[in-house]
């Protein structure tokens, strides 16, 4: 487990296989990268991902075993075997962040803390900060792994790295005791260990329990019974919440559309009784138009009644003027058609 250089939003793990061969022995080797691992402004969470991966490795594993026709000598076994925590060489102690962590992952995984980049600080600084680690470890019950000192062919060269733990460790070192030395008591740590404190919880949960031999047999098919009438049940009740949660908000609709219509129809007769009295307004203005220009007409006819009149009026004396000037130059034709009447 290791730090990115980059800052990430959340942790990611990034596995990673290599087919290694050494001799005649193949080896298929995942390496899984912890990117963004303690790089969050919040970092109380940041070991769930990595929890959450490790769990998720057994339960393929559990689903394998539990096939009526297992393979598991031929399955690839994504299994986590061993960790290899990262702690940075500043500072003089673990981080709580650390702690925390390695607590959690300790009843999951065999932990291997190395300092990284070691060749930093001095050899008296290092010595220093190695005791002050194993002692925080020791003090919070942080149980990481030790490599096994029973075998004889081994516990020599065993003892002497579980002593360089404490004192100096280098990377070939590492690897020696990794991949050669000690890679089947890692697996079977993980198997006998780890696994079947996940695969016992797990079995719990789904209702399978072991009997004494004194108590009632176990039924295998009772048990599948009681389990499946409890997955019904369940089912059932998260069915009837999910209806009654639909009626619910199918009630809540409905009132929230029987007030948009309210709304509605109360701006409709708002806005109908706005056209109302515009057309009140309107009529009105239209009647008052109406009588002035009745009033506008009567009183033009009447002008122009007047106007008749006084044309009419300047006629009349002209007219006598006339009459009056044929009325005297009658007896003068009067008078010389008696002249000659007379002759």
């Amino acid at each position: 487990m290791r730090k990115s250089a980059t800052t990430e939003s959340k942790v990611q793990l990034r596995p990673q296989t290599y087919d290694l061969q050494e001799s005649n022995v193949n080896l298929k080797l995942t390496v899984v990268h912890t990117v963004g691992f303690g790089d969050q402004i919040n970092k109380e969470e940041s070991y769930k991902p990595i929890l959450e991966y490790i769990d998720a490795q057994f339960e393929k594993y559990l689903e394998e075993e539990l096939k009526i026709k297992r393979s598991l000598f031929n399955c690839h076994d994504t299994r986590i075997h061993i960790c290899l925590y990262f702690i940075a060489p500043t500072g003089h102690s673990l981080k709580s962040l650390d702690l925390v962590t390695m607590k959690k992952l300790d009843s999951k995984v065999n932990i291997i803390p190395v300092i990284a980049k070691a060749d930093t600080v001095s050899k008296s600084e290092l010595d220093k900060l190695k005791i002050k680690i194993m002692s925080e470890l020791v003090s919070n019950g942080v149980q990481i792994y030790q490599f096994p000192t029973e075998d004889e062919a081994v516990a020599e060269i065993n003892s002497s790295m579980n002593w360089r733990m404490r004192n100096h460790c280098d990377f070939v070192k590492l690897r020696e005791m990794l991949l050669r030395v000690n890679m089947e008591d890692l697996r079977e740590q993980t198997h006998a260990r780890h696994y079947e404190l996940y695969r016992r919880c797990k079995l719990e949960e789904m209702g399978f329990k072991d009997t004494d031999p004194d108590s009632q047999s176990f039924s295998l098919q009772e048990t599948y019974e009681a389990k499946r009438r409890e997955f019904l049940m369940d089912l059932q009740r998260k069915e009837e919440e999910m209806r009654q949660m639909f009626v619910n908000k199918v009630k809540e609709t409905e009132a929230e559309l029987k007030e948009k219509e309210k709304e509605l129809h109360d701006r409709f007769e708002q806005l109908k009784r706005m056209h109302q009295d515009e057309k009140k307004n309107l009529e009105e203005k239209r009647r008052e138009l109406e009588e002035e220009m009745n009033s506008f007409n009567r009183r033009k006819v009447a002008a122009e009644t007047l106007m008749g009149q006084a044309l009419q009026g300047c006629s009349q004396p002209f007219k006598k003027d006339k009459d009056k000037k044929n009325f005297f130059s009658l007896p003068s034709a009067c008078s010389l058609t008696s002249g000659r009447n007379l002759n």
